[in-house]
């Protein structure tokens, strides 16, 4: 077993990664404040681990997002804890009312997939990882991924139906 991780590459990772792991965080948990508990949960046990890690990132991602889903499972209230998460920049344009309300029900769609389908779709578009990262960062197969990540999206496409032709007929 080596040495702990040392104070100075636990602050370097956080300060190059922190804002993606923070914002991954947020997603899976449903709100910036359950977020921040599930990151701070999630570097508790990485200093618990009490030795060093040769990828400490890809093991804080695994630790959130098997957290997260033991919350689901644990509490089953998981859909109702998912509110709008503000854009993490600024946007540009004068009337941001149909960027805002886009965001809305992309947020509102995500949380009524099941746990599985919601991390793999988080994770493959927005975290843009690949299959296979996303197959490690789950411990699963890539074969797993793309079939939820097939069926989530299938299923995101049937939810978004009626709000595209409501927005197609304004």
């Amino acid at each position: 077993m080596q040495d702990a991780q040392s104070p100075g590459e636990l602050e370097r990772l956080l300060t190059e990664h922190g804002r993606d792991l923070m914002r991954t965080a947020a997603l899976l948990a449903g709100s910036r404040q359950d977020g921040e508990d599930l990151l701070q949960a999630a570097l508790e046990r990485l200093l618990r681990r009490g030795r060093r890690l040769d990828n400490p990132e890809g093991y804080l991602r695994r630790t959130l997002y098997n957290l997260a889903a033991d919350g689901w499972r644990r509490q089953g209230a998981w859909r109702r804890k998912l509110v709008v998460i503000g854009a993490s920049e600024p946007a540009r344009e004068a009337d941001v009312t149909a960027a805002v309300d886009l965001r809305d029900a992309l947020i509102q769609i995500l949380r009524m997939l099941p746990p599985q389908q919601r991390t793999v779709i988080v994770l493959r578009y927005w975290e843009q990882l690949s299959e296979a990262e996303t197959a490690t960062a789950l411990g699963c197969s890539q074969g797993t991924v793309k079939s939820a990540a097939s069926r989530g999206l299938r299923r995101m496409r049937e939810l978004a139906s009626p709000w595209l032709n409501a927005t197609i007929e304004r």
